[in-house]
């Protein structure tokens, strides 16, 4: 299944759980109103039905009930997955962190996100579970988290982590996360009234009978309450169903999804070998699991049916990867006693990592001039999303090569703000150091030199770092205030545009930090509700399509010909679509364009990927510029793609 099915699928499952929502919330508000008529009719002391009035304003106020409960909890998780992580108990891990197991956890997370071309997520551990269990959160790559017990670090070596990080990067990259969300949201709803009853119960119970003497109204609310706890418990039934039938099939594909990865098998299976025969399995205990089981890496709730459960049997998952593994295979994993007594000693430099990943690599096929070439993949939409074990070595190799430096100031939030600038500078030297000058006069002289030095590094190893250092250099750059990340852009605009004219080598790098601060800031994307007429659609895709023709071939015969490649594509639907060349094709057209085509839909954009391959393909060539406007134009509809390597 490739990226779009997957969307097509998670579109799917969200309505349906809006199906079952409105279902849901019709059945509990009936048997509210039935339990308060049942209530009044059995202690009233006439004995009649309940006041009509009555029960129309309890069904109102139950159906407000269930609706400001999913309301509230939507709205409190739209600040993104970090929200759903903290409420987990979760510690989020420093981009310096000296622990060597926190530290090889964010190396291993950081090489999956490079090798999947999406910014790296925020990370935290679940200090307080021993069990082993992860899960990732959030609306849209830009504001994911993932989160591990303190367990899974203790439990798993490397290659059993990387295969528990490389099925969690799965949900994330197929759009699993925001269904996830959306489920906490609906689901919270839902057994909100059961809460409420069991609340009602609990006080009831503690007031003792003394009061029911003094208070005649007293056994209603005990009805009433009962009432509810039992409501709850079925709303409690429809939220597992729910979660149940929506979870399991994708923790096989994610599974699956992680081998393709990682290319191996045996790490993820052995970690799921690991979670059977661990005493402390993957159940968490310190918080309440209900509300996320459905996202977590491995069941979390001990001893529900199989009717319930979020994931397949444990035997089922281990014997897709393993088919030759038994039950009696299971390893005995007993829990560590001492906790912390098997971390390793911290070893000294600021966020390298463990002694075995120090090791600087030779330079990567990443170091390549404009001039140098790459290989385009046979179908553009194909690799969006699915990263493979190449691109996953190429971005360990990357990691390890990156200068100390910039490594060191890409997890640090006051100076990866400044290596942000000097990621945005050009490579032309004359137009560098004009734009050197203003960051002198907009920043001062001493914060300038800093810029100054982290050019200069990023210009000896190539421009092929600039997006996989800003992937890393993100999260540091997310606690930075809202203020001064608004003044970074606006500082980037400003160098870009400094010589009247912004190449596409600019832009490209402007439009993929702009759309991963709007992602972090705006997780839900709410303020991009906005739709397009099919008029404009189709304008700004046949533009795109001009555009990336312009760019990517030399003479004006070549990008004719690349521009009916590429609208080809569109069948009949740009079929008198003509191509027009040099001034029309400029980069403020191009973001004109991006911007009205990030709301269509997931056939839109395979179709318009599919067109923008077969233009830039045509030539059989792909330099470093056409790859970042790739990623740019990926970057913009939410389709991230992989490194395209050399």
């Amino acid at each position: 299944m490739n990226f779009f099915d997957a969307q097509d699928r998670a579109r799917r499952a969200t309505r349906w759980l809006v199906i079952v929502y409105v279902v849901a919330t019709a059945l509990i508000v009936a048997g509210v109103t039935l339990v308060v008529a049942v209530a009044f009719y059995t202690v009233g002391e006439t004995g009649r039905p309940a006041d009509p009035s009555i029960l129309v304003a309890t069904a109102i106020l139950a159906t407000l009930l269930i609706l400001g409960a999913t309301v509230y909890k939507t709205a409190r998780l739209s600040s993104g997955g970090g929200r759903v992580a903290l409420d987990m108990g979760g510690t989020l891990v420093p981009a310096d962190v000296q622990d060597p197991l926190r530290r090889r956890l964010r190396n291993v997370i950081e090489e999956m996100a490079i090798a999947s071309g999406v910014p790296v997520p925020d990370i935290y551990v679940l200090e307080q579970e021993m069990s082993i269990n992860a899960f990732a959160a959030g609306f849209r790559p830009g504001d994911a988290a993932i989160a591990v017990t303190r367990g899974t670090l203790e439990t798993l070596d490397r290659d059993e982590l990387q295969g528990v990080i490389a099925h969690e990067f799965s949900h994330i990259l197929n759009g699993d996360m925001r269904l996830n969300i959306r489920m906490m949201g609906v689901l919270f709803g839902i057994m909100v009234l059961g809460i409420i009853g069991r609340l009602i119960l609990r006080g009831g119970y503690y007031s003792g009978l003394a009061s029911s003497r003094r208070n005649k109204n007293a056994p209603v609310i005990m009805i009433v309450g009962l009432g509810l706890a039992v409501l709850g418990w079925i709303g409690l039934f429809f939220a597992r169903l729910v979660k149940a039938a929506v979870s399991r099939q994708r923790e096989f594909l994610a599974d699956a999804s992680a081998v393709q990865f990682t290319r191996q098998a045996e790490g993820i299976a052995s970690a799921l070998k690991k979670i059977g025969g661990y005493t402390a399995h993957s159940y968490i205990r310190s918080v309440d699991p209900e509300e996320v089981s459905h996202m977590l890496f491995a069941g979390g709730i001990p001893r529900l049916t199989s009717l319930f459960a979020t994931h397949p049997p444990l035997i089922e998952r281990i014997q897709a990867l393993d088919p030759g593994f038994s039950e009696d295979d299971f390893p005995v994993v007993a829990e560590q006693m001492h906790r912390g007594a098997t971390r390793l000693a911290p070893v000294a430099g600021q966020a390298r990592g463990l002694v075995e990943e120090q090791a600087p690599g030779p330079v990567p096929a990443a170091a390549h001039t404009r001039a140098e070439q790459r290989t385009i993949p046979a179908s553009i939409p194909d690799a969006v999303a699915r990263p493979d074990p190449q691109q996953l070595a190429f971005a360990g190799q990357l990691r390890r090569s990156i200068p100390p430096e910039i490594y060191d100031a890409a997890h640090s939030p006051e100076h990866a703000w400044l290596l942000t600038l000097a990621l945005a500078l050009d490579r032309n030297t004359p137009h560098s150091e004009r734009q050197l000058r203003f960051v002198d006069e907009q920043l001062g002289v001493e914060r300038g030199k800093q810029v100054r030095r982290y050019f200069g590094q990023i210009s000896e190893i190539g421009e092929g770092y600039r997006l996989p250092v800003l992937e890393i250099a993100f999260p540091a750059l997310k606690r930075r205030p809202v203020a001064q990340l608004e003044y970074l852009l606006e500082l980037v605009r400003r160098i870009i545009e400094l010589d009247g004219d912004v190449d596409l080598y600019e832009y490209c790098f402007y439009r993929v930090l702009t759309n991963s601060l709007e992602q972090a800031e705006d997780p839900s994307g709410r303020r991009k509700r906005h739709r397009s007429t099919k008029k404009a659609v189709r304008q700004a895709a046949i533009d795109l399509i001009r555009t990336v023709a312009h760019h990517g071939h030399s003479s004006p015969e070549a990008r004719a010909d690349a521009f009916r490649a590429g609208v080809a594509e569109f069948g009949q639907w740009a079929s008198d679509a003509e191509y027009r060349d040099e001034t029309l094709q400029t980069v403020p057209v191009l973001e004109r364009s991006l911007n009205v085509l990030e709301r269509t839909n997931s056939a839109g954009r395979k179709s318009l990927l599919q067109a923008v391959g077969k233009t830039v393909s045509h030539d059989g060539k792909l330099s470093v510029p056409e790859a970042e406007l790739l990623r740019a134009i990926c970057a913009s509809l939410d389709c991230p793609l992989p490194p395209i390597l050399g």
